[in-house]
């Protein structure tokens, strides 16, 4: 015969779903608490959010805004040339103190907007900004293929400066006979000596000496420049007209540019071609900023 659970010892009896509920409430009790102590953890050690931690990667927090310790370590190398073991107390904190000053500095010329006033500042943003967006075609390495395509689709930037020996004979202005029979006597042996005896013209004092084609054109100026490098060696100018009198080329000595081959030039070409992927990078940079700003111009600047 059986016993009803009312009828036997009803002291020790407990109801089996009651046992389970209660359990079920103390493991909900408890996932919550570690729910809210790892969203406590979570929210006061994220980036942004206020902390009373530094973080093992920062040696120093200022408002939050966190001072690295590879920055540290190499000012510290930079202003002693020790690392941080040989560092003494004093140097360890001078260090510590000045880059804590550099932010707070910081912090306060965004508050007041000094980027948009100080003009060093803004210059040295903007360089920030190119730099940033140069970075990936500054330490790229481009294949010898592209190199060799760059350089075979710019051959003429690519060669070795003339270089020129040309006497500038100055007349004025009135004396048009005279620059005329000086152009005939330089075509034979020997006359420079005679025409600068007889004729006695004035030399320009910033040629005659062996010179590159680039500092050539800067003394002789463009015009009279493409007439002195068309001169063979021996070669005369006809007489030229310019502001300061009548001009007389002779040619000493005219060597003209050398094309380079691809090995003589390929450090110039890696340059020129990281330049030019600059130069497209800010482009792009550029106009996506410039899409996505709302610029209004006044109607007498358009």
């Amino acid at each position: 015969m059986t016993s009803s659970p009312q009828a036997g010892n009803t002291g020790s009896w407990r109801d089996p779903s009651h046992v389970n509920i209660a359990r079920s409430m103390v493991l909900m009790a408890t996932g919550a608490l570690i729910g809210l102590g790892l969203a406590g953890y979570g929210l006061f050690t994220a980036r942004g959010t206020s902390t009373l931690f530094v973080p093992p990667e920062d040696v120093a927090l200022v408002n939050q805004q966190p001072i690295s310790r590879i920055d540290y370590l190499g000012q510290l190398q930079t202003l002693y040339g020790v690392d941080l073991q040989h560092a003494n107390a004093t140097e360890r904190r001078k260090v510590l103190d000045g880059m804590i000053r550099e932010e707070l500095f910081v912090q306060r010329g965004k508050e007041l907007d000094v980027a948009s006033t100080d003009l060093e500042v803004r210059s040295a943003l903007v360089n920030a900004v190119e730099l940033e967006i140069a970075a990936d075609a500054i330490t790229s390495q481009p294949s010898e293929a592209q190199l060799r395509s760059y350089f075979d689709g710019h051959r003429g930037n690519y060669a070795r400066e003339g270089v020129m020996t040309v006497h500038d004979f100055i007349f004025p202005r009135t004396e048009a006979g005279t620059a005329a029979e000086a152009a005939r006597g330089l075509k034979f042996a020997g006359g420079m000596p005679d025409v600068s005896r007889r004729l006695k013209p004035r030399e320009s004092a910033v040629v005659g000496d062996e010179e590159f084609y680039f500092a050539a054109k800067i003394h002789l100026g463009g015009r009279l420049f493409a007439i002195a490098r068309a001169l063979p060696d021996g070669g005369v100018s006809a007489v030229t007209e310019m502001l300061d009198g009548l001009h007389v080329l002779y040619m000493t000595k005219n060597l003209l540019p050398l094309p380079l081959g691809f090995g003589e030039a390929r450090d110039q070409v890696l340059n020129d071609y990281r330049h030019e992927a600059i130069a497209h990078l800010r482009a792009g940079d550029e106009s996506f900023l410039r899409k996505r700003a709302n610029i209004l111009i006044a109607d007498d600047m358009r």
